[in-house]
């Protein structure tokens, strides 16, 4: 009987690591292939690992609470059939990490996690933090103390430091601002140095939570791991982007319509249901390729323009937590791929079925406030992103007609789109525009169009 060895295979091109939070199977219990035997949880998704192998667990590896490489055995199983899985990575040689050293001086933020040194967590001597040998030889390249490294914002597992951490803070090294840390937090002020101000300054200004006393017949209840990484991104983003909002309303009656008309027979002819959101999102990819500089990510002072449109979609899941699954190339999908593609991630991220690689990506976010009867939002930029729409709910409300024999009012069916974006790169008038263009879309929608 062979001693087989699983490893934690590959979840995508950004997930260099994943942390085991149970194990479904002991040691000596039988499992089939495709069994899962273990839940990981990376920093985008949870998800269950499958055994490519059928056989007996004979040994567990890692300990629950471990963070694992990607490419590094976490089980034995004893098996008399090497069954591989086509679909997963089970070849050390395919999915360990290499283990080149690249010089610090040549590190970029876009050097590829596989072509880095592999990351080993490393306990510091004067630090309670973990660093792995990457994090560390940059830093002592760049002349950063461990003082130093403690107050840097962690976005890694765990609130490690990752690369990109690092070079990000760097071109601001000895600034106190840290994204991680909310009592801490930096005003610009114009000083000449005699009680009048001429040049940019930093001035640090302390931040206390405040104090919260609990009261009879209150409850504590822990966040869990999904509802704090949400909260940490969220923080982020308000602390990274000054959000501006600006609203429109739509008259989408014409599209009201045309989906009542068509709906069924969509849904008999293509076994899909014609939702509110793929139509949405087609919209959104119009005025996209109308205004390209709102599909765009900030690096610094360098603006990123992004070549693929992929479309974020907000949704909540049963356990009230968030997740943003991203339909990759919108823009070369008809209304019925949009709606296969919205269908088939909504109902995995429904089941818990979304793999790392179907939330990462994405470039640009709706969120559909509508869902819950919410007439608008005032929504959080999704990081690294620029820009958010929040779709509310359409409802029927009394509306000025237009008509060449003049005004009239009847009953149409309105919208709000709230549209939420980065001031230090999209202006009022490039995010004003784009929101409007996006309700002309819905407003001028075709009622003989057929799908």
């Amino acid at each position: 009987m062979s001693q087989l060895e699983v490893v934690m295979p590959k979840m995508g091109e950004s997930v260099a690591e994943a942390t085991i939070i149970k194990w479904l199977k002991n040691e000596g219990d039988k499992v089939a292939l495709d069994e899962p035997i273990l839940e990981i949880a990376t920093d985008k998704v949870d998800s269950e690992i499958p055994s490519p192998f059928e056989g007996v667990l004979s040994k567990k590896m890692c300990k629950e609470g471990d963070v694992v490489q990607v490419g590094k055995p976490v089980a034995m199983i004893s098996s008399d059939v090497a069954a591989e899985k086509s679909n997963v990575v089970i070849s050390k040689e395919v999915t360990a990490l290499k283990k080149e050293e690249i010089p610090v001086t040549t590190l970029t933020k876009e050097t590829p996690v596989t072509e880095i040194s592999e990351v080993v967590a490393v306990k510091t001597g004067a630090s309670s933090r973990f660093y792995s040998p990457l994090v560390k030889n940059i830093a002592k390249h760049e002349g950063i103390s461990i003082a130093e490294l403690e107050s840097i914002a962690g976005t890694g597992a765990h609130g490690r430091v990752t690369k990109n951490d690092i070079l990000n803070y760097v071109p601001n090294k000895g600034k106190t601002y840290s994204v991680a840390d909310n009592t801490k937090t930096e005003t610009p002020v114009l000083s000449n140095g005699n009680g009048h101000h001429s040049k940019f300054e930093t001035i640090t200004q302390k931040i206390t939570p405040p104090n919260v006393t609990m009261m009879n017949g209150d409850e504590i209840v822990e966040m869990d791991r999904m509802r704090k990484l949400i909260a940490e991104h969220m923080v982020m983003s308000k602390h990274v982007s000054p959000h501006v909002t600006s609203f429109v309303e739509a008259d989408v009656t014409n599209l009201v319509r045309w989906r009542d008309r068509v709906k069924n027979d969509f849904e008999k002819r293509e076994k899909e249901k014609l939702t509110y959101t793929p139509i949405f999102v087609e919209a959104v990819v119009k005025a996209i390729k109308d205004f390209p500089m709102i599909n765009v990510s900030l690096d610094g002072t360098k603006i990123i323009v992004r070549k693929n449109i992929n479309i974020g979609m907000a949704a909540a899941l049963p356990s009230g937590n968030l997740i943003v699954p991203v339909i990759k190339n919108a823009d070369r999908m008809n209304l019925f791929g949009l709606c296969a593609s919205v269908n088939d991630l909504a109902s995995r991220a429904r089941a818990g079925k979304l793999n790392p690689d179907d939330i990462a990506g994405g470039t640009y976010t709706i969120s559909n406030v509508g869902t819950f009867g919410n007439l608008m939002g005032t929504p959080i930029i999704n990081q690294p992103q620029v820009a958010i729409l929040a779709l509310g709910s359409i409802v029927k409300k009394p509306a000025v007609i237009e008509t060449p024999s003049g005004d009239t009012i009847g009953i149409r069916h309105m919208m709000f789109l709230s549209h939420s974006y980065d001031h230090r790169v999209v202006d009022g008038a490039l995010g004003g525009m784009f929101v409007r263009r996006v309700a002309d879309y819905l407003e001028n929608w075709d009622v003989n169009r057929e799908i």
